[in-house]
């Protein structure tokens, strides 16, 4: 069983930092493949960023590429997310999300077995 605890979030101003965490529970953090997805008031969860099990391949949504950074800490059990330059269109609840295997369709929630609880993001202009 994985469980995911999300931390960070909060209100800011636009062109704000902000820098989102996951602690996994879990006995081999560097099996897991991971994603942050963000779900905006009225709209389907969508795809923000995906980080494999060794930190060395990420993929971005074409919004936030250049702006977010996906990250992993292995021996912290930790998955990061560093949002730079923020804009009021990233407001939304984030979630991280892991799962066991490799799959090409890692954009797609529902391939992804295991969700941390979300954290809000509000980004004023």
């Amino acid at each position: 069983q994985v469980q995911l605890v999300q931390s960070g979030g909060g209100l800011v101003q636009a062109g704000a930092s902000l820098r989102l965490s996951c602690a996994a529970s879990v006995h081999t953090f560097s099996d897991l493949y991971m994603a942050w997805f963000r779900q905006a008031p009225g709209k389907e969860r969508e795809f923000v960023a995906y980080v494999n099990d060794n930190g060395r391949i990420t993929y971005y949504e074409s919004a936030v590429k250049g702006r977010f950074t996906i990250s992993r800490d292995n021996a912290k059990n930790t998955l990061y997310l560093q949002m730079n330059n923020l804009d009021p269109e990233d407001t939304a609840v984030y979630f991280c999300a892991a799962r066991q295997t490799a799959t090409f369709t890692f954009r797609a929630s529902g391939v992804y077995a295991y969700w941390g609880q979300g954290t809000q993001v509000t980004v004023n202009s």
